[in-house]
């Protein structure tokens, strides 16, 4: 067994996947991470399979997104929440769901020829399936039966949303996707349960890194733990640190460029609902202005997460920033650290999910009866580069034996750590039978009850209802 020892900063999806891929390949890892637990970042909810929330983004991102997204859920199968997307354009909206046809039926049969080339990959269901159209005459059509309390089909999804949405506000035809969602607390105690049983990894938690140094073919790391100065050394060195990736290039004294943004969804519960799985429901808008897109994504306990991208919700006029010249590590105003750092006002709680509870009761009028369930799901995306609405990014090296991740998105993070693999085989850290080596057995024989159980914890400890880490549709067996 490899005695090379790895350092990864940073216990999110990105520092967490890098840690239980390369320590099932027998390196010896160290995994540092500044808060109590894994994957306490930005907020994750929704697989995106195709990409179909981002309008503006390129086709071939699309598709990228939805190959990551399918190997991810293949890794992390216990993470998903089995129940499809509804897709809306209200009728102020400047496109129409025509426009949108194109790339379905890209979509479609990428995911068509992923499956004929391993059946493994049909993780979103048939690919005949993968999405549907209904036009005016079949909503009306459906509108004549009853809501099921559990969707087994695409009708009873889509009938769940045509019940509840105001139906004279939007284009028609309406669209159903296979784009899941995905549970965060559920995927932080299971990695958390993964990392346990494996003894080439050791995790740190409450560690922060304060200095590192390049020395001899080595990385000196000077971090405090329980109050104590320590040090190690390593041979190689994985940046995972997420929007804070900055400052250990400032450490380095690497050059980089790219784009902080602090984004918030919103918890709410809408308890006359609470015995009913609604699908995920994205209204499409322009980002940054008062249309801005709203998403409803639903939880047991009738609770929702809730975004929406304007300026009042989900986004902020002061909360995109970039690299200077004199560091690489983008700079956010106070009163976002103060929050990242120390937590929110209950005031600024409030009034932000009021705010995006009145965004989404524009096309659900009943929605008006939902209350503030939570404080907000938050975190600060860094985004490689200078292009804002880049959504497909995986690692680069500025060093040689230095890795810095970039996924915007948590899908990525399997190809992040192929990358890295075949940087570790260059290196002769290890041999060509690692390459894209993804063992998940650790991943995959996590007892469920265990796995629930860590989950609520995870949720109550980080103050969220215990429902925010159970799904309502599991995995089919």
């Amino acid at each position: 067994m490899s005695k090379t020892k790895i350092a990864i900063v940073g216990g999110g999806v990105a520092g967490t996947t890098a840690a239980l891929y390369l320590g099932q390949l027998g390196l010896d890892i160290t995994l540092f991470e500044k808060k109590d637990s894994i994957s306490s970042g930005p907020p994750y909810c929704h697989l995106h399979a195709g990409g179909n929330l981002y309008r503006e983004i390129s086709d071939e991102q699309c598709v990228t997104l939805l190959r990551q997204s399918i190997d991810f859920v293949k890794f992390y199968p216990f993470i998903v929440d089995y129940r499809p997307t509804v897709i809306v354009l209200p009728k102020n909206d400047k496109s129409t769901p025509y426009a949108l046809l194109p790339r379905l039926k890209l979509l479609q049969k990428e995911y068509q020829d992923l499956i004929k080339k391993d059946e493994k990959n049909a993780v979103l269901g048939k690919s005949e399936e993968y999405y549907k159209l209904y036009n005016k005459e079949d909503i009306k059509s459906l509108l004549q039966k009853n809501v099921v309390n559990k969707p087994s089909n695409n009708d009873e999804w889509m009938l769940t949303a045509i019940k509840h949405i105001d139906l004279e506000n939007v284009q028609f035809p309406l669209v159903l996707v296979q784009e899941y969602g995905m549970n965060l607390f559920r995927f932080g105690a299971g990695a958390q349960l993964a990392l346990e049983q494996m003894e080439s990894i050791s995790f740190y938690n409450k560690t922060t890194v304060k200095h590192i140094e390049e020395d001899n073919e080595q990385w000196k790391l000077t971090y405090t733990k329980n109050n104590e100065i320590l040090k190690e050394e390593f041979d190689y060195l994985i940046n995972a640190s997420g929007f804070r990736t900055g400052s250990i290039d400032d450490m380095l004294g690497v050059k980089s460029q790219k784009i902080v943004e602090f984004k918030a969804s919103y918890i709410s519960q809408w308890e006359q609902k609470s015995d009913i799985i609604f699908p995920e429901i994205i209204f499409h808008g322009e980002r940054g202005t008062p249309q801005g897109m709203a998403q409803f994504t639903p939880y047991p306990g009738g609770y929702f997460q809730l975004h929406g991208m304007t300026n009042d919700i989900t986004l902020y006029e002061d909360g995109l920033v970039s690299t200077t010249n004199t560091s690489a590590q983008p700079r956010l105003k106070n009163h976002f650290i103060q929050k990242l750092d120390d937590g929110w006002k209950k005031e600024d709680v409030n009034q932000r999910t009021d705010n995006a509870i009145k965004h989404v009761t524009q096309f659900i009028p009943d929605f008006a009866n939902a209350t503030v369930g939570a404080f907000p799901l938050f975190g600060a995306q860094q985004i490689p580069g200078d292009d804002p609405t880049l959504r497909v990014a995986e690692v680069s090296f500025p060093k040689e034996r230095y890795a810095r991740c970039e996924i915007v998105k948590v899908s990525s993070s399997l190809e992040m750590v192929d990358a890295i693999v075949r940087k570790l085989i260059k290196l002769g850290y290890i041999n060509d039978a690692c390459n894209e080596s993804r063992n998940i057995g650790y991943l995959t024989y996590i007892d469920e009850n265990a796995l629930n159980k860590e989950a609520k914890n995870l949720a109550l400890s980080r103050g969220y209802p215990g429902d925010l880490a159970n799904i309502n549709i599991p995995r089919p067996i």
